[in-house]
């Protein structure tokens, strides 16, 4: 039963399988919001102490007046350790234990908070909360539909990430040579991608849960699904922050 896919369960005489795996993928779902909810406030507990603690700031950012005028060394690793943990799991997630993943989930959640911690320097507390709960209302939306929706999504997933490609690209090239026009593309063009991203992967996350269903690796990949969302959300309000944010002044 653990390679059952969505529709072998539509032959006769399967109802009760049916519904064991319906309410498991419900259960499985409210595991990784719950996972991506617990990561987010972490992020979230970590920005607001290097914002409002001097001393904490001073470890990783240069802070002059309120505002991050340099990094120090401590910044720069905690800028980056998140890209090498995830490429860690990218090349050892068949291998890796359950207890593993979590830590690498929660040490990238936690570390992403300092990296969030500019936005608080940079944009008022104000804005910063409504482009949040704005960010919120459209992947609730954007998470609703890639889970309900009988559409099949996979096709999207080449177009998302060759343009996810061409967006780490443009952005290198624009911080070699800024253009206001360009960051205004990038950010719209972000947005775009990680909405899209957005429902492609929640219907990924009931893919990849039909195919482990009866397995011991249900509770990896909840973790795994997380830490997708998760980024697809931080994302996702980063770049909203460019349009919705309000500069301190």
């Amino acid at each position: 039963m653990a390679n059952q896919n969505f529709g072998s369960f539509n032959r006769a005489g399967t109802i009760t399988d049916q519904a064991a795996f319906d309410v498991g993928l419900r259960a499985h779902m409210v595991r990784v919001y719950n996972y991506m909810a617990s990561g987010l406030a972490l992020s979230g507990i970590v920005a607001f102490a290097v914002f409002n603690f001097g001393e904490v700031a001073s470890l990783f950012f240069q802070v002059e007046r309120g505002y991050v005028v340099g990094m120090n060394m401590l910044g720069w690793v905690a800028i980056f350790a998140p890209l090498g943990l995830l490429l860690l799991v990218s090349f050892r997630a068949a291998s890796m234990s359950v207890g593993a993943v979590q830590a690498v989930y929660w040490a990238v959640t936690a570390l992403m908070g300092v990296s969030l911690s500019l936005l608080l320097f940079r944009y008022t507390g104000a804005s910063v909360a409504r482009t949040f709960f704005v960010t919120a209302a459209a992947f609730g939306a954007l998470s609703l539909y890639g889970y309900t929706t009988k559409r099949d999504l996979s096709a999207w997933g080449k177009f998302l990430f060759m343009g996810l490609i061409g967006l780490i690209l443009a952005g290198l090239v624009n911080m070699i040579w800024p253009s206001g026009t360009m960051s205004f593309i990038i950010s719209a063009a972000g947005v775009l991608i990680f909405s899209g991203l957005i429902a492609y992967d929640t219907q990924r996350i009931k893919e990849q849960y039909a195919e482990a269903w009866g397995t011991d690796v249900v509770e990896k990949i909840a973790v795994f699904g997380a830490l997708s969302l998760y980024l697809d959300f931080v994302n996702l309000f980063q770049f909203l922050m460019s349009f919705l944010g309000q500069e301190r002044e």
